[in-house]
């Protein structure tokens, strides 16, 4: 050791220098090794953590959009959670949950039969419903005390399983079941209460058919129910009309405007009516809408039951 420290004091000035300050480097570079190893230490992910970064987690995690309602991800598209009762809900409510349109026509077809889903449990067993769907779901799945057992309500206390026939009404007032094959509602006058115990019909179809209804002035047949976007024709079993209950429009009477809210009558058809009226006078019968180049015999044909003159 004495002959080496001896060697380095004959070196060169410069040299010595250089080899310090190698030494000093190699010192530094060793206590940042030393200091930086005993400051952080690994840090072992957790199975969640280790999870959710692989992309591996065991079902599908819920992400909340920023007006905080909850959505996930399925087949590679967002689907919206929200409560709902799979013997009510219609069809925008089911594909908006992430169900796929052949899925919501097994739904409807399963209603249609009379089939009820009486526990969330049920839910699980449509055709290509995953796992993973399924449990994001399940927490949402709000079945009405229409449709679940009745033994539910009851227990081996008898002050407790015992109903007041009054609570028995009421609550068959605000749960009503659904129809079954053979029974039907009066389409030009049932409301939407009424219309909501068609299988496959919720509050939304249940409102289209009422605002359809009112602007038509009444339906005259079952397959008009079709001119509503989405309706499942499954449903068309329950309802029976009477064409009688119609209101019909005078079109010598009528303005622009008035004529053309009606589904059947558009903007240029109406003012070749209203031209027509300035022009010749009143219409006396259907034959002079053929006069008309804007009217076709199909949509002639379709609008005769909803005019008079």
């Amino acid at each position: 050791m004495h002959n080496i420290w001896k060697q380095i004091f004959y070196l060169q000035k410069n040299d010595r220098k250089a080899l310090l300050v190698l030494l000093a480097v190699i010192i530094i570079a060793f206590l940042l090794v030393f200091y930086t190893g005993s400051r952080y230490k690994r840090a072992d992910m957790s199975k969640e953590d280790s999870l959710r970064f692989y992309g591996h987690n065991g079902s599908v995690r819920p992400l909340y959009s920023k007006n905080g309602e909850k959505y996930y991800q399925v087949n590679g598209r967002q689907a919206s959670l929200f409560p709902f009762d799979p013997n009510t809900a219609d069809s925008t409510q089911l594909l908006a949950l992430g169900l796929q349109p052949w899925q919501v026509r097994s739904i409807y077809r399963y209603r249609a039969k009379g089939g009820i889903y009486r526990q969330p449990e049920d839910f699980a067993r449509l055709y290509g419903l995953t796992l993973k769907q399924y449990k994001q779901l399940a927490p949402y799945i709000h079945i009405g005390q229409g449709y679940q057992p009745a033994s539910d309500f009851y227990t081996k206390n008898p002050k407790t399983s015992e109903m007041s026939g009054k609570n028995a009404e009421r609550d068959t007032i605000l749960y009503p079941l659904k129809l079954r094959l053979g029974q039907y509602v009066q389409l030009n006058t049932a409301d939407t209460s009424a219309l909501k115990k068609v299988p496959g019909i919720g509050s939304g179809y249940a409102k289209m058919i009422v605002s359809y209804r009112n602007r038509l002035g009444g339906y005259v047949h079952i397959q008009q129910l079709l001119e509503i976007d989405g309706f499942p024709e499954e449903a068309l079993h329950y309802f029976k009309v009477n064409p009688l209950n119609v209101n019909k429009l005078n079109l010598n009477k009528l303005t622009l405007n008035q004529m053309r809210r009606h589904p059947y009558i558009n903007f240029y058809q109406a003012r070749e009516i209203c031209d027509y009226r300035r022009l010749k006078g009143p219409l006396h019968s259907l034959a002079d809408l053929h006069l008309f180049k804007d009217f076709s015999p199909e949509e002639i044909q379709r609008l005769a039951p909803y005019v008079r003159f």
